[in-house]
């Protein structure tokens, strides 16, 4: 019996946001009890590193709030239409009652991210979150006045990243790897087949059993009649097949079959080990009573160039086993650097030490959980079920590795910098061709789509930290 089919004989084997962000002109009005004409508004976002977070007073002078009212309430004048008056003849005052607060809310849009904008130019802030607006004063006659606050990027000092190393991994593909892998290619395609001479089971033959099996008991009862056992476990089986000799045989069986033959019957005790796959067998001792019921043979399919084609759409066995070996060894390449790519990252996270945005930690752990919900509904989890998982729980989970993300995401962006790693146009052009023929969506909707959303400045972003990754491989690995 293979690994793949276990039986009690066998052993088992950033989502940064980018400088310049707006605040929302969407605001919540809060009421309160002592009185003044003007009105308030507070906006609460996410919680922010304070470590992080800049705070701006913005003020728009009353004449510009003034002009924009007038400029707004104009252009309503002409379009309203309001029964008992004709098109344009709309009284202002009128206007300014009805349509008041489409009125507010369009002068925020028309005067706050301007503003904003103006200041941190100025100032040159580079926000990365959302800014969040707070004691936001707006009244025609009045200036416009709010504060918003906003995270900045951390100062990342990467000092000293060329002193960690990591060990350059021995990526040479051996004999042993490769006839191991073939064969397991070629396992896939066998067939089992009966014994149909009168012989014993041997080496590499197959014994179709059936079996009893009572896990013997740990402990003994001690009762006033003496010493008592309970009776353990039992299990059966019909039509497991067991390789004479496989390496993933337990001896035991080996060698009480060896020999047999159909229709004998045998007894055999197995003691598993304590690692044992099976973990209701792990370290337990069974006593078996087996029936052999045939034996059969494993028969290999030609090495031939029909196989070949079959398996790589190759020409020629030969050219098969080439493609074959000439894959399996960049795989292994490819999974052994990334491994110490990956180890060389995690000593540059524990090397430095920085204050991390609170907004991007946020972004990365919903994107972590996003995925974990798209897997859970590809495995068949209804929405009503998810809704009833414990999100709170969920999020404080996702948090160290999010962090470690986000924080691995500055320090590489840093590195790229001094080691002047850039991502080519050509480059990325070819990688959003690659997407496109993965989704099968047309290349310029995709290239629009991903333009209009940020996501191309995403993807190149990635590309720049994947392109560092192996620099830093390169220059570092001993």
């Amino acid at each position: 019996m293979t690994e793949e089919t276990q039986s009690p004989a066998t052993s088992g084997t950033q989502e940064q946001q980018t400088a310049g962000a707006e605040p929302s002109a969407h605001s919540h009005d809060h009421e309160h009890a002592h009185g003044h004409d003007h009105e308030h508004t507070h906006e609460h976002g996410p919680a922010l590193n304070p470590d992080l977070t800049r705070e701006i007073a913005v003020e728009v002078p009353a004449d510009e709030v003034s002009e924009t009212y007038k400029k707004l309430t104009k252009r309503y004048q002409k379009l309203a239409r309001i029964p008992g008056f004709r098109a344009g003849k709309v009284p202002e005052s009128l206007i300014r009652s009805k349509f008041a607060k489409e009125l507010r809310q369009e002068v925020l849009e028309a005067l706050v991210s301007e503003r904003f904008r103006k200041e941190i130019e100025e100032r040159k802030l580079r926000p990365i979150s959302e800014p969040q607006l707070m004691d936001l004063q707006l009244t025609d006659g009045a200036p416009l006045r709010f504060k918003a606050a906003f995270e900045v990027l951390p100062e990342v000092d990467i000092s000293g990243y060329d002193t960690v190393k990591v060990d350059r991994p021995n990526v040479d593909l051996s004999e042993d790897e490769f006839q191991s892998e073939l064969n397991r290619v070629l396992e896939s395609h066998a067939t089992v087949e009966p014994v149909e001479e009168d012989r014993p089971l041997g080496q590499g033959d197959w014994a179709d059993i059936q079996y009893t099996g009572e896990v013997k008991p740990l402990a003994q009862t001690v009762t006033e009649d003496g010493a008592s056992t309970e009776k353990g476990e039992s299990i059966t089986g019909e039509d497991v097949l067991i390789e004479i000799g496989g390496k993933n045989t337990i001896e035991a069986f080996t060698e009480a079959l060896r020999g047999k033959k159909p229709g004998d019957q045998l007894s055999v005790e197995v003691e598993y080990p304590a690692d044992f796959s099976d973990k209701r067998l792990a370290g337990q001792a069974v006593n078996y009573d087996v029936t052999v019921k045939a034996i059969k043979k494993k028969n290999f399919p030609e090495r031939d160039a029909e196989l070949a084609k079959q398996l790589g759409g190759a020409e020629s066995w030969e050219e098969f086993e080439k493609q074959f070996r000439e894959n399996l060894a960049r795989r292994k390449r490819e999974a052994l650097e990334s491994q110490a790519k990956n180890t060389l990252i995690e000593g540059l996270i524990d090397k430095f030490q920085f204050p991390l945005p609170e907004s991007v930690v946020q972004q990365r752990i919903d994107a972590r959980l996003e995925r974990g919900l798209r897997a859970l509904a590809q495995q068949g989890m209804k929405p009503e079920d998810m809704r009833k998982m414990d999100f709170g729980r969920l999020r404080a989970a996702q948090r160290g590795e999010a962090e470690r993300e986000v924080k691995a995401s500055l320090i590489v962006d840093k590195i790229a910098e001094a080691e002047k790693v850039e991502v080519t146009d050509q480059e990325l052009d070819n990688e959003v061709l690659m997407l496109s023929l993965q989704t099968r969506e047309p290349y310029e909707t995709l290239r629009e789509r991903l333009t209009r959303d940020g996501g191309i400045q995403r993807l190149r972003d990635e590309m720049r930290r994947e392109k560092t990754g192996t620099v830093l491989y390169e220059k570092l690995a001993s």
